[in-house]
């Protein structure tokens, strides 16, 4: 285990509680749609005319809408570990705001793994380390279903 400080490899877009992690995203204060990444600009919902946004933590679990694999390391700003290793990635659907947000599979999670309609938490997880920090992004982990 890593003795570095634990920073965001993408300032702004989630929250750093370890326990708790929520994505960052915005909420138009006139028709109440949601995006991800946060918008600041204009409400792309066609029947709105709004440029008010709240900043809003987003569901932190859903159900995964579908998935893939990356077999191939992705190019630059991505900064994938080396060596490269294939990795799940999950489309969910959160449970409130009812938006797809695509994400990695936790470590350990693979395609095989996954199946549409399974529930899903967001958590932190080492996406790279540097000579500075280890870097953390959401990842989707599969909730246990109860016994």
């Amino acid at each position: 285990m890593s003795t570095k400080p634990q920073v965001a490899a993408i300032e702004g877009w989630y929250t750093m509680d370890a326990d708790n992690p929520h994505l960052i995203g915005t909420c138009c204060k006139e028709c109440g749609t949601y995006y991800f990444p946060k918008l600041a600009t204009y409400c792309k919902n066609p029947a709105c005319e709004s440029e008010s946004f709240d900043e809003v933590e987003l569901s932190r679990t859903g159900k995964v809408w579908s998935y893939t694999n990356a077999c191939y390391k992705p190019p630059e700003p991505f900064v994938a570990a080396e060596p490269f290793a294939p990795y799940a990635i999950a489309a969910v659907e959160l449970d409130k705001e009812k938006m797809i947000i695509l994400g990695q599979a936790i470590e350990g999670v693979e395609v095989a793994d996954l199946k549409v309609g399974m529930e899903v938490e967001l958590v932190l997880e080492t996406l790279y380390q540097d000579e500075e920090a280890d870097r953390l992004t959401w990842k989707w982990k599969p909730v246990a279903n109860p016994a």
